[in-house]
C-alpha cells in the first residue's frame, strides 16, 4: 500500500505526495525571504543615491490629503510627521483611520513604507488611502528620505 496507513476510504495520500508538498512550501517560503531581502537592498541602495528635494516634489500630490506639522483636523489623511517608528493606525490626534486600519499592528519603517507606496490597496485593502501608489522606485526612495529628514526636523527643538 503507497498511502499512509491506518487512513480509510479514497483519502490515502502517499508519503511522496506530502513531501512535494513540503518541498514547495519550504520553496516558497524561500523565495518570500530572498524577495525582501531583495527588495531591503534596493531600498538601501536607493537611499544611498535620494534627493530629499525630489522627495518633496514627489509628496506634492500627497499634499492633497497629508501635512507635515499640521494642526489637527485640517487635512483628510493624517499629519505625517514623526511617521517612522510610529505603529499604524496610532496618531492620537487623527480619528479618520478605518476601523481595521486602527487595528493593524505593523510599525512604519523606511522598508514597511517602501513597500506600502509601491501599492497600498494590494498590500493593505482595508485602507481608506486613496492612492494607487507611486510606482518607481527611486520616486518612493526619494520620498522616504524626504519624510525621515523632516522626521527629524520636526523632532529637533
Amino acid at each position: 500500500m503507497s498511502g499512509v496507513s491506518g487512513w480509510r476510504g479514497n483519502n490515502s495520500v502517499s508519503l511522496s505526495a506530502i513531501a512535494r508538498a513540503a518541498c514547495a512550501t519550504v520553496v516558497l517560503a524561500l523565495t518570500s525571504l530572498c524577495t525582501a531581502a531583495a527588495h531591503a537592498d534596493e531600498l538601501d541602495n536607493r537611499l544611498t543615491l535620494a534627493s530629499t528635494e525630489r522627495g518633496r516634489v514627489v509628496f506634492g500630490p500627497c499634499r492633497v490629503c497629508h501635512a507635515i506639522q499640521s494642526a489637527p483636523g485640517t487635512h483628510t489623511g493624517p499629519d505625517l510627521s514623526g511617521i517612522f517608528g510610529r505603529v499604524v493606525g496610532s496618531r492620537e490626534d487623527y480619528d479618520g483611520y478605518s476601523a481595521a486600519f486602527r487595528q493593524a499592528r505593523f510599525v512604519w519603517t523606511p522598508r514597511v513604507m517602501f513597500a506600502w507606496l509601491e501599492n497600498p490597496m494590494g498590500m493593505y485593502p482595508a485602507s481608506s488611502m486613496m492612492s494607487l501608489g507611486i510606482p518607481d522606485p527611486q520616486d518612493r526612495a526619494d520620498l522616504i528620505a524626504w519624510l525621515m529628514q523632516v522626521s527629524v526636523d520636526a523632532a529637533a527643538p
